[in-house]
């Protein structure tokens, strides 16, 4: 509170007694993505369960925690499997959805999943606007590789996009996703401990011309 800092975590899986621990200590939100749909969800992942998921889920909800929860798009789900998930994320009210879109690397065990084509991605995005249009929706990883030439019109449907490198991948540089966002006439909304955490190139200008403003 005292530095003006919204705190999100992102812890796997978690009990009631602890998201309760973490409402205490100060934290704000939880990230805790259902990555894809029930049907599909034994595709993607052995090591624990949809309902262990969406368990973690409630029970941040239930200690007053803000939810950030989205999926990765491109793993070879169908599009019922979209809107599943969906429609899941809305009946939970999540906060914050992060779209991710598949960044196949070779050698893995989805390298050589189809490749998505950037209307797919926007239609992915409009459906999450859609279904959920209360929630910050977040363009996320992948976004480079799959929306290419047209980053730009996700951010009609979207709030906010993920800027510069992400967990495991490179992304573009800081300042060409500034650009953009100019170039559309978006307004760049920003608090000064974002960019001074983020270390982002003309970040520092760009509040003082907002504040001149």
């Amino acid at each position: 509170e005292q530095f003006g800092l919204h705190i999100c975590c992102c812890l796997g899986l978690l009990t009631p007694e602890q998201a309760a621990q973490l409402k205490a200590a100060g934290v704000d939100r939880i990230n805790h993505n259902l990555n894809t749909s029930r049907r599909f969800y034994p595709e993607i992942c052995s090591t624990h369960s949809y309902d262990d998921r969406l368990a973690t889920l409630r029970a941040c909800r239930d200690a007053g925690l803000e939810l950030c929860s989205g999926l990765i798009v491109g793993m070879g789900e169908s599009h019922e499997d979209l809107v599943e998930v969906a429609l899941e994320l809305r009946a939970l009210n999540v906060h914050s959805t992060p779209v991710n879109f598949l960044h196949a690397i070779e050698g893995t065990p989805l390298g050589q999943t189809h490749a998505l084509n950037p209307r797919e991605c926007l239609r992915a995005l409009c459906l999450f606007r859609l279904s959920n249009p209360r929630a910050e929706l977040r363009i996320s990883g992948g976004r480079e590789v799959n929306l290419r030439s047209l980053q730009a019109m996700g951010l009609y449907a979207a709030n906010s996009m993920f800027v510069s490198d992400y967990l495991t991948t490179k992304g573009q540089p800081a300042e060409d996703d500034f650009q953009m966002v100019r170039d559309l006439g978006f307004e760049i909304v920003m608090t000064h401990n974002d960019t001074a955490s983020a270390g982002i190139p003309g970040a520092d200008e760009l509040l003082e011309a907002a504040a001149a403003e």
